[in-house]
């Protein structure tokens, strides 16, 4: 895409960052994903057309930025949106503009902001993520989800998965769509929800698998299926790493096993796992709404460090 730039008044200026060698011009505001930028754009997760920022007399008092998995033509978030106190009307120019450039006449990608797990307790936080989140609502957005964020840490004990259950690597594709496809009966996973209205729960299943589980690099046997003595299949977990931390990035239990206390030999296993690779954190996260899976993480050690909030256009 060619740069764009666009004048505003008061000789306000709205583009998108040059290249690499304008991150740090980019990161002039802050926040938790700035240390990231300068390899994201190496990996092709980030573009500089993706990067925008509203400059006056030099100095950027906004910037909105998005986020694409590797290998991806099209963004997948929105997930960096900055504002300098007093320069709301700038952020609205350069959310307008940019959207517009980045995003096209589709609906627009959704966005994701990190706050802290007690973000509404704090006054002086809230304000401001209750102004940033209210220029994306000016501009059509509406709350989507609030999720927890999870994170498990070296030091912390390793949960035992006990021995009502014994484990096994998933045995491929075919088996793994098929446990998915169940276990969204009754989901209350909100993009779950989102997709069933929709897709059948297999079609759903199916775009899950290819959209996030195929593009793990990480060893396919720390995919596990937890199994009665039988043999029958309770539920799995899908343990792996992203391209920042280790993550439980699936966990579920088929509908007739739900509610005996499963999912904690699951999500042990899954730690487990991960915890015996070194890594330096475990990360995972939930809906606010999927009270049984936060308590779940919060039994295995694991501690809610901060929260995300979604806001959609559709």
């Amino acid at each position: 895409m060619t740069a764009v730039s666009s004048q505003y008044p008061l000789g306000l200026t709205v583009r998108p960052i040059t290249g690499p060698d304008e991150v740090e011009l980019f990161n002039q505001l802050r926040y938790a994903f700035d240390h990231e930028i300068a390899g994201d754009l190496r990996a092709g997760r980030r573009r500089p057309e993706w990067l925008w920022v509203a400059l006056s007399e030099g100095r950027v008092v906004a910037r909105a930025g998005w986020w694409c998995r590797t290998g991806d033509e099209r963004p997948l978030l929105f997930d960096i949106f900055d504002c300098a106190d007093g320069h709301e009307a700038a952020a609205r120019h350069l959310l307008r503009t940019a959207q517009a450039a980045v995003t096209g006449e589709g609906t627009p990608v959704q966005y994701l902001r990190f706050v802290p797990g007690d973000w509404r307790d704090d006054p002086a936080v809230r304000r401001g993520v209750d102004r940033l989140v209210g220029l994306i609502e000016e501009q059509g957005a509406r709350p989507f989800v609030e999720r927890l964020r999870f994170q498990w840490e070296p030091g912390t004990p390793v949960p035992d998965p006990g021995e009502r259950l014994s484990f096994r690597p998933v045995a491929g594709r075919e088996e793994l769509v098929g446990l998915m496809t169940e276990i969204l009966d009754g989901t209350l996973d909100a993009h779950s929800v989102r997709d069933l209205r929709t897709m059948t729960p297999r079609e759903a299943a199916v775009e899950q698998y290819d959209d996030e589980m195929e593009k793990y690099t990480t060893p396919r046997d720390w995919w596990r299926v937890g199994v009665l003595p039988d043999g029958e299949p309770v539920g799995f977990v899908i343990a792996a790493r992203n391209n920042y931390n280790a993550v439980i990035a699936y966990i579920g239990v088929r509908p007739a096993h739900r509610g005996r206390g499963y999912v904690d030999a699951l999500l042990a296993e899954g730690t487990r796992i991960l915890a015996g690779t070194g890594a330096p954190r475990i990360r995972a996260t939930t809906d606010v709404g999927n009270t049984p899976m936060a308590a779940a993480f919060l039994r295995a050690g694991y501690v809610n460090h901060e929260r995300e909030i979604h806001y959609a256009w559709s």
